[in-house]
C-alpha cells in the first residue's frame, strides 16, 4: 500500500487487526509504527521476527522516502529530519492517534527524534540498539580495531568514507560484517533476508560519508522534550550502537527504562528474539 504524503510517496504494510472480537465487545489494539534502519535499508528485516507483536498490536512497516518500495527522490532529502516529518504525515494519513513507536538502529534516532518533536503523538516509545548523537561512529571505529579481522576494518571504513556505492559493495559489507551485527550470524538465514529486501547505497552515503548529514547529527538537547513512557534496549556486545550510548539515552529520558541485552549484538532480533519480543510488549501493557 502507498500513502502519499508531503513530496513523496510512500510504502507501508500492515499486519495485525486494530480491533478483535473478546467475548461481547470489540477489543482496541494500539497502532505501532516499526521504523526500520539504515539508512538504506527497508521494512523487509522486520518479518517475520517482529510478527508476534501484532497479537497485541496493530503494526504499520513503511519504508524511508527513496528506499525500499518506496518512491525514489532527490536524495538531498534522504535525512533524518525529511524522515521524521514524513512518519509523522504518514501518521496523520492514516487517521491514527498517539501511536506505540519501535524504532531498531537508525530506526531507533527517527523514533527518538519524532517523539521529541511530536511529543503527542506518541503513546509509547521503545528505542532499539541506537544512539543520540555521532559519537557512535568514532566509538565503533575503536571496537572494530580492537575486535575485528583486517576485512572488517577494510570495510567499515568504506562506510565510513561514504565508499559503499554499489549494491553489490553493502552486501558484500554486511556479509563480512554479520558475524559483528550478530553473535548467532547464520550466513544463510542472512542471505535470504538480504535477497527479500533492497538496498540504497545513496541513502546510507548520504548518512554516512564525510559530509553526510550524521556527521553533525546530535539530538540530545531534544530528549528532555520526550513524554512518552520509553523502553530502551541494547545489545551488550553491539558494535556499531554501543550500550554505553542507551545509557546515555536513559539518562536524558526521565523516567524511561533500560534493558541492556547480554547475549546480542546489534541484532537482538536474530540474537534474542522472544526475550526482546516480551520485553516490548510487556512494556506496551503495563506501561500505559
Amino acid at each position: 500500500m502507498y500513502a502519499s504524503v508531503r513530496d513523496t510517496k510512500l510504502y507501508f504494510d500492515v499486519e495485525g487487526m486494530g480491533l478483535v472480537a473478546d467475548g461481547a465487545r470489540m477489543a482496541e489494539h494500539p497502532a505501532a509504527f516499526v521504523i526500520h534502519g539504515g539508512p538504506g535499508g527497508d521494512h523487509t528485516g522486520f518479518k517475520p521476527a517482529f510478527t508476534p507483536l501484532s497479537q497485541r498490536m496493530q503494526l504499520v512497516y513503511f519504508d524511508h522516502r527513496g528506499q525500499g518500495r518506496s518512491a525514489a527522490g532527490d536524495p538531498a532529502k534522504y535525512t533524518l529530519d525529511e524522515n521524521v516529518e514524513d512518519m509523522e504525515a504518514l501518521r496523520v494519513h492514516l487517521g491514527l492517534g498517539p501511536i506505540v513507536s519501535i524504532g531498531t538502529s537508525y530506526g531507533g534516532m527517527v523514533a527518538l527524534a519524532h517523539a521529541a518533536r511530536y511529543p503527542a503523538s506518541v503513546s509509547h516509545l521503545i528505542a532499539i540498539v541506537t544512539a543520540a548523537h555521532n559519537g557512535f561512529m568514532e566509538r565503533s571505529r575503536q571496537i572494530v580495531e580492537a575486535r575485528g579481522t583486517d576485512e572488517q576494518k577494510r570495510v567499515v571504513g568504506m562506510l565510513y568514507r561514504g565508499a559503499l556505492d554499489t549494491v553489490e559493495k553493502v552486501h558484500h559489507y554486511y556479509d563480512i560484517m554479520g558475524p559483528m551485527y550478530s553473535r548467532r550470524y547464520d550466513p544463510e538465514a542472512a542471505a535470504k533476508t538480504r535477497g527479500r529486501g533492497t538496498s540504497t547505497p545513496a541513502a546510507l552515503n548520504r548518512a554516512f560519508a564525510p559530509n553526510g548529514w550524521m556527521q553533525t547529527y546530535d539530538i540530545r538537547p531534544e530528549l528532555k522534550n520526550i513524554t512518552a513512557p520509553t523502553l530502551i534496549l541494547a545489545g551488550r556486545h553491539d558494535w556499531i550502537c554501543a550500550p554505553e550510548f542507551s545509557e546515555e539515552i536513559h539518562r536524558l529520558i526521565p523516567g524511561s527504562d533500560l534493558r541492556i541485552f547480554e547475549a546480542s549484538s546489534h541484532s537482538i532480533r536474530a540474537d534474542e528474539p522472544a526475550a526482546m519480543i516480551d520485553a516490548i510488549a510487556g512494556f506496551v501493557v503495563y506501561r500505559t
